[in-house]
């Protein structure tokens, strides 16, 4: 018996070092690579939305522009990329996601040449029109590829570093602003376009795309590409296959067909977070923080505490440069770059903890954050407690852009690159997006009207908006993680 159990034991323990080998799951290589040149065109995207803060001064000056003109040249950015959205959707279904990035790109490095050569206004505003146009096209195109590329069991964490390159793009345009000229940043903003229109040359097209426009051999060599040589694309391939032959028994997909019963709980998910996460009040914030402060009655020691932080930067200023201005804009660097660390930190355990609980986490902090900023402003208004006022406005933007960054910065665009079905995905994803700059504007449009009704009253309506959010997301929003997009569609859009 001892023989045999030994002859048994020498036949299986070869078997099972093989299974065990061929298990081991072989690293997306390729997976990486097109996720970094994807999330080349967020970098880009952060260029153009960063461009105009640290370029305002030398272009007023260079130009001779009025601040009503400058303002135009700043808005411009907000409907190019409104015009951006409502496309990017219907291109990315016609040629393909690549060929859209491709698009965004184009028109980025048109915008930035056009800036760069402006000698009036004219050729400025239409570079920045053209800018905000890739930069709107970006915002849905590389989500929804990155998504399609992705294994499941990552893709909330790949998904994730849009969000992450968006931040650094702002931070870095800002940094580098201050030490060269608005033209010579122009020039630098077309570094990431560059590295997107080479890397596209590398990178396979997304497989779900190219099962849909029945190019099977392309389908699986695109497949084959992401996943590795070696490993067993058989069952993901059938269920893509399975799902798209689903699909295509239904009628293409228009705008008005958004609102029927079958789409229309992923349309309420996607519209409802792009809704809540800009009407929370984020671009109001990060677009007058300096105003805030300054209400606040930012205190001069309180800034130069912040100056010693970044006291690594200090080159970048002269002695005669230490004023309330600078101090201010250094503030608002390390909200971004506090912006930045949160959003990395964040994206490892997107896939583990799950998008609702992120969401969840991130909206109570916006509550928590926006409420010690009302107080703030309550207390000045009723010239209470004066010295407390700058601290607890500080510390409430500090909660609040922290905890956007946590969660309603980027989950809202993860959610959305998967909870719409592929047949409607360009229409949906770009009138989802087109909502999201919508809201952008109106949000930045609105808040210094609000600030001079009532500067703590402001801060209760993003806090009630931001509660209403926790409500949405518990009732409304399912939990994605683990799944891959055709599971998802069978429990949103069955």
């Amino acid at each position: 018996m001892s023989n045999a159990s030994d002859g048994s034991r020498e036949v299986r323990e070869p078997l099972v070092n093989k299974d065990m080998a061929e298990s081991k799951p072989e690293q997306p290589w390729m997976v990486y690579l097109s996720t970094f040149v994807a999330v080349c065109g967020s970098f880009a995207f952060g260029s153009c939305a960063g461009y105009s803060s640290p370029a305002q001064a030398a272009i007023r000056n260079d130009l001779s522009l009025t601040i009503a003109e400058f303002s135009l040249f700043g808005s411009l950015l907000t409907f190019g990329a409104m015009i951006g959205a409502i496309t990017s959707g219907p291109i990315a279904d016609l040629i393909g996601r690549k060929g859209a990035m491709r698009v965004s790109s184009a028109f980025c490095v048109a915008g930035w040449l056009a800036i760069f050569f402006a000698k009036g206004v004219l050729a400025l505003d239409l570079g920045r029109l053209a800018t905000g146009y890739g930069m709107g096209a970006f915002s849905y195109v590389v989500p929804i590829f990155i998504a399609e590329i992705a294994p499941k069991t990552f893709r909330g964490a790949l998904t994730t570093l849009n969000q992450i390159l968006i931040c650094t793009g702002v931070s870095v345009s800002f940094i580098i602003g201050t030490v060269v000229t608005w033209r010579v940043l122009a020039l630098i903003g077309l570094i990431p376009c560059a590295v997107s229109i080479l890397g596209l040359f590398c990178i396979p097209e997304s497989p779900r795309w190219l099962a849909k426009m029945g190019r099977d051999t392309e389908f699986e060599v695109a497949l084959r590409k992401l996943r590795g040589k070696k490993a067993d694309i058989s069952e993901e391939a059938a269920e893509i296959q399975d799902y798209i032959e689903t699909l295509e028994r239904l009628p293409k997909a228009k705008a008005l067909d958004l609102f029927q019963r079958r789409y229309i709980r992923s349309v309420l998910i996607a519209f409802g977070l792009m809704v809540f996460q800009q009407f929370g009040g984020i671009n109001g914030i990060c677009f007058y923080t300096s105003s805030i402060f300054e209400q606040a009655g930012f205190p001069t020691r309180l800034g130069m505490i912040i100056y010693a932080v970044l006291q690594v930067l200090s080159y970048l200023y002269n002695e005669n440069q230490s004023n309330v201005y600078y101090v201010l804009n250094l503030s608002i660097g390390l909200l971004i770059n506090n912006q930045v660390v949160i959003t990395a930190l964040n994206a490892p355990i997107v896939d583990k903890a799950g998008r609702k609980p992120l969401l969840l986490v991130s909206a109570t902090g916006l509550v928590i954050g926006c409420l010690i900023t009302a107080v703030s402003f309550y207390l000045k208004v009723h010239d209470m407690a004066q010295k407390a006022v700058p601290i607890l406005a500080v510390v409430g933007i500090m909660v609040y852009i922290s905890s956007f960054s946590a969660g309603m910065g980027a989950m809202p665009w993860v959610v959305m690159s998967e909870i719409f079905p592929i047949n409607i995905k360009g229409v949906a994803g770009g009138m989802a997006t087109l909502v999201n700059w919508f809201g952008a504007w109106a949000v930045s449009y609105t808040f210094n009207f609000l600030m001079s009704w009532s500067s703590y009253g402001t801060f209760i309506i993003y806090a009630v908006i931001n509660a209403l959010a926790i409500v949405f997301v518990i009732a409304v929003v399912p939990e994605t993680k683990g799944k891959t997009l055709e599971q998802i569609q069978a429990v949103v859009n069955p």
